[in-house]
Parts: structure tokens; C-alpha cells; sequence
């Protein structure tokens, strides 16, 4: 919990700093889109589906060197891909920096290739950002995350241009509301989501 606080707190000093540069540009005049890894996309697009602003949460593959890779493929950790959410928001209700804010408040940076029990590249931290505005909002955000030291290790998120993003096949899509009962969503998921349900209470859908 303390993390969280601290992490929120930089959060809004950092948003003070960069509330006055251009907004990364919007989609169709009113959506913009993220592109984040931070671990298994059942449990990432469970978070950022519940929050004000978010339209559409998809779960796919970015970062790799095969063409439409297969869930199997990317398991291997041979393609090159991480797991991610693409999130479509209303920066007029979200911005840019809310959505790193979660991104970075609801995984672990500091491992490399591994989230809890999940290993592989495909499980890495990382931002695949859609313009210069949003690569300067993310390396900004991370530079001051690491010179607060909220972590104790060193940071180790990827920051990359996005090029190509794959939609995983479609028993992986909003997998956690769907699939309530099974093993990793009862035990793994539910209570990652029961604290963010707290921890972002005001931010959340009604």
C-alpha cells in the first residue's frame, strides 16, 4: 500500500511538470490508444477494462519478428512478443499519464522477463509508444520513478516504438469476467483485482 501512495504521489507531481506539453494525438478525434505488456493479458486487461474513460481493452502480441503469431507460438518465448493490452481511451476522461500510472502501480518493473510465477520475454514490462509525445511522457515518468526510489532494484520497463500489434485469438479476450472459475483467475487474478477495485475506487466504472 505504501508503494502505491508513493507511486500516486509522483504520479501527480509528474503531471504537474507535463500537463502543459501537447497531448499525444487522438484517434477518430476522440480515442487515443496505448499499447503496455506488464505479465499475463488476462490479468492486465482485467484492471484497465474497469476504468472511467477506457473504451475497448484487447489482449494480443507486440514486439516480435513472426508474422500472426499463435498463443502457442509466443509461449515458446521464441517469437520475440510480448503479451499486451491495447487500450482505446477518451483522453478527455483519462490521460496519457493516468493510464501509465496504473500500468506502472499494477505489476513489478524491476523484473526482467518474469511476473510472479510467469517467465519468458513474453511476460516483460513494457511501452510501445504510438508517438514522440507519448515516448517523452513514458521516459520522463520513468526517469523520475527511478530517482525516487520507490523500487528498491532498478527499473527495467522497455520503452519502444509500436509497429505492429497482433489481437490474440478470442478465448483470451475479457477472459477473467468469462471465465470467473477457472484456477489462475480464483486465485491469482481475483485478489490482484479485488485490491485495485480499492486501490482505484474513484477512478473506476460505475
Amino acid at each position: 500500500m505504501k508503494k502505491f501512495h508513493l507511486i500516486t504521489l509522483l504520479f501527480f507531481t509528474f503531471f504537474a511538470v507535463t500537463a502543459q506539453s501537447n497531448k499525444p494525438k487522438i484517434m477518430n478525434e476522440e480515442l487515443e490508444i496505448a499499447t503496455l505488456g506488464s505479465g499475463c493479458f488476462w490479468c492486465t486487461e482485467a484492471f484497465f477494462l474497469r476504468l472511467k474513460g477506457v473504451e475497448s481493452v484487447v489482449s494480443g502480441y507486440s514486439g516480435g519478428k513472426v508474422k500472426n503469431p499463435t498463443y502457442r507460438e509466443v509461449c515458446t518465448g521464441l517469437t520475440g512478443h510480448a503479451e499486451v493490452i491495447q487500450v482505446k481511451f477518451n483522453p478527455k476522461v483519462i490521460s496519457y499519464e493516468d493510464i501509465l500510472e496504473v500500468f506502472w502501480n499494477t505489476h513489478d518493473p524491476t523484473t526482467l522477463n518474469k511476473q510472479g510465477a510467469d517467465e519468458g520475454p513474453q511476460y516483460r514490462s513494457a511501452i510501445f509508444y504510438h508517438n514522440e509525445e507519448q515516448k517523452k511522457i513514458a521516459e520522463r515518468y520513468k526517469e523520475q520513478l527511478g530517482k525516487s526510489k520507490v523500487y528498491k532494484n532498478s527499473i527495467v520497463t522497455e520503452i519502444t516504438p509500436f509497429s505492429v500489434f497482433y489481437p490474440a485469438e478470442d478465448y483470451h479476450q475479457n477472459y477473467f469476467a468469462l471465465n470467473p472459475n477457472q484456477g489462475y483467475c480464483q486465485y491469482v487474478i481475483r485478489p490482484k483485482v479485488e485490491k485495485f477495485n480499492k486501490q482505484y475506487a474513484e477512478k473506476l466504472k460505475k
